[in-house]
């Protein structure tokens, strides 16, 4: 906890310590911090790293494990969605490397994969069946959706659909990577067409564009504007669950 303290002084970084894996996923869930470090050595840990990862890229943390030398399971960590190992005794220059690179992951990722809301039928293609959803928001790298019926997780899953306002149509394959029982569910694209890809990417400019010229603006009384941004976190959560 010191050289975690330390380090993150060093980097202008708040430290948020979670007594316990709850508290944790409530402030990974609300997007309240930039990096989770997850301590392996204590009971929890693991469904801490899986549901965090679950969370989609706009909203998930860096996701950093510890653990002592003598840890056998390192490989679980990283099925789980840990994106690095960190072992103790703590080194301060490999945990500052961490930090930085979790902080900017976290923040490229933020910018890379903006949600826009679209309402527009999908049909997802199952072996024996064609399910078709309502999409509820699309990034250049997934979809979120709302189906008739629980959704499988499952991967390359066959997708269509059309990219609302133009008649061009989005064709590939998607991994699901969270679904609920009331049929939401996350998609990831694993496999695009590049003509896809390129009407995607055409669509979401257009979209970016029209989303900064709309920003929220407030009016002063003495007629200048104020523009209302939502403030970024840089903040680390340690989660310490027993």
């Amino acid at each position: 906890m010191q050289a975690l303290q330390t380090s993150l002084e060093d980097l202008g970084i708040e430290l948020l310590n979670c007594a316990s894996s709850e508290k944790a996923l409530q402030v990974a869930l609300a997007g309240g911090c930039s990096t989770l470090i997850v301590d392996f050595d204590l009971p929890g840990a693991n469904e801490v790293i899986r549901m965090a990862a679950l969370l989609p890229a706009k909203q998930k943390p860096a996701l950093i494990a510890i653990a002592s030398r003598a840890w056998p399971g390192t490989g679980q960590a990283f099925q789980s969605g840990a994106s690095r190992i960190l072992y103790r005794p703590l080194d301060k220059d490999q945990l500052r490397e961490a930090l930085k690179s979790g902080r900017k992951r976290g923040h490229d990722c933020r910018r890379r994969s903006t949600r826009y809301e679209a309402k527009t039928l999908v049909y997802l293609d199952f072996e024996q069946d064609r399910v078709p959803a309502m999409t509820i928001d699309i990034s250049e790298h997934g979809m979120a959706l709302q189906a008739t019926e629980p959704v499988p997780m499952t991967s390359n899953l066959p997708f269509r659909c059309a990219l609302p306002g133009t008649h061009c149509t989005l064709q590939g394959y998607a991994d699901v990577v969270w679904a609920s029982d009331q049929g939401r569910a996350g998609l990831f694209f694993s496999k695009l067409t590049p003509a896809a890809r390129k009407h995607l990417k055409d669509w979401l400019r257009k979209r970016s564009r029209a989303s900064h010229a709309g920003k929220h603006r407030t009016h002063r009384s003495d007629g200048s504007v104020h523009e209302l941004l939502p403030p970024e976190e840089d903040r680390v959560a340690f989660s310490m669950s027993e």
